[in-house]
């Protein structure tokens, strides 16, 4: 399916979610990342107003229920902005599903609901300092059953939203000697429950994210109940739970590519030196030419991975292919935006700056760019015929 296949329905209502993030989130982001929320919950409103309120999540909790690939093209422009993953209630459907599948009746009375509505953040706490984030088999954090509770002890950080969530799902060793792959559970830990602190929020790269935490567990007591799903799933409840959200991220990337490409072409058309525009530069259209080159690929990309997942397969290879060749891509992209806009591409008067820090940021989060390499290689070495996505 390409973008000319999209089903008619799918396509005004893409078009929809362009002209509420292009005409009502874009002109009021850099306000939305300083202010006290108050401006994002209003635009959260009159995205439910609109009808536009997160589509991705089952109708039964309030959501647009678009089954998974209508809605891959609702996250491409959705991407075209970091707050509109907020104000559409997109941050929360990873987290919801998650529930939706795993959560008892009790946890989603509790927890789902509110979430869904967009009444709580979720946080979910897997990364630890002490050991390397990309290796879940070394997660150090514990979780002992003492009687009809849990009794935790940990440390995490990396946990976005853990500053504001009403609780954290936090993934634990309860089975130490079992296979490395079923030593951990996912519980679900109320953010108000006595033990929990909020060590910080993390600066990163020159500026306060606001949003990605360090937090401890000091004998936190959660009843047996919190329990996500079965006892020693926990790795399997988080891929599960990454496989959908990095193609989410990776479709995303294009919007925040896209912009940054439009930008690019804009100013070049605009912007005069040496004698002709800059449009006119045989570098500045290389820029251009590969620019577009690289986001096209990484769209059909994305979509194939998106259409062998929505199949029912697992797709590991074509999703580990995509989140390390959209990362550079979305890398690339932006940081010859910022190099054809000179100086005023590194100043806080366009969106570049901003994009450009977290562009790298996606070469880490979810995965690092290695590991995907790791895995898509030892796939391809084992069965060069038969694993490939194009066989």
């Amino acid at each position: 399916m390409t973008i000319a296949e999209m089903s008619p329905d799918v396509r005004l209502l893409r078009e929809s979610v362009r002209r509420f993030i292009d005409e009502e989130v874009i002109p009021v982001e850099r306000q939305l990342l300083l202010d006290d929320g108050s401006g994002l919950r209003e635009l959260m409103h009159r995205a439910k107003e609109q009808g536009l309120w997160a589509l991705g999540h089952p109708e039964e909790l309030g959501g647009g229920g678009l089954p998974f690939l209508d809605y891959v093209f609702i996250n491409e422009v959705i991407g075209r902005s970091e707050p509109a993953v907020v104000a559409l209630g997109t941050h929360t459907l990873q987290d919801s599903l998650m529930l939706y599948r795993h959560g008892t009746s009790a946890q989603k009375a509790r927890w789902l609901e509110p979430l869904a509505a967009g009444e709580i953040y979720p946080a979910v706490g897997l990364t630890e300092p002490e050991v390397a984030g990309s290796d879940p088999t070394l997660i150090q954090t514990t979780a002992v059953p003492d009687g009809d509770e849990w009794v935790i002890n940990g440390h995490k950080w990396f946990t976005t939203w853990a500053n504001r969530a009403g609780f954290v799902t936090v993934f634990a060793r309860t089975d130490p000697d079992a296979p490395p792959h079923h030593r951990t559970s996912a519980i679900i830990v109320p953010t108000d429950a006595p033990g929990f602190e909020l060590v910080r929020v993390i600066e990163t790269m020159g500026t306060q994210a606001g949003n990605h935490c360090e937090i401890r567990f000091d004998d936190v007591r959660v009843p047996a109940d919190h329990l996500l799903g079965d006892r020693g799933r926990g790795f399997k409840i988080a891929q599960e739970r990454l496989g959908p959200g990095r193609i989410f991220h990776c479709m995303r990337w294009l919007g925040q590519a896209e912009r940054a490409f439009e930008l690019m072409c804009t100013w070049s058309q605009q912007r005069y030196a040496h004698g002709s525009s800059l449009a006119e530069k045989g570098e500045i259209q290389r820029y251009i030419a590969e620019s577009a080159a690289q986001i096209q690929a990484h769209r059909l990309m994305t979509l194939d991975a998106a259409r062998a997942l929505d199949r029912g397969g697992e797709a590991r290879v074509e999703i580990a292919l995509i989140k390390f060749y959209g990362a550079r891509m979305l890398h690339d992209v932006i940081d010859r935006a910022i190099q054809v806009h000179g100086a005023a591409g590194v100043s806080e008067d366009l969106p570049l700056e901003t994009m450009y820090r977290h562009a790298r940021y996606a070469r880490l989060y979810d995965g690092p760019d290695e590991v995907h390499r790791m895995s898509v290689a030892r796939s391809l070495a084992r069965d060069p015929i038969g694993a490939p996505p194009w066989a």
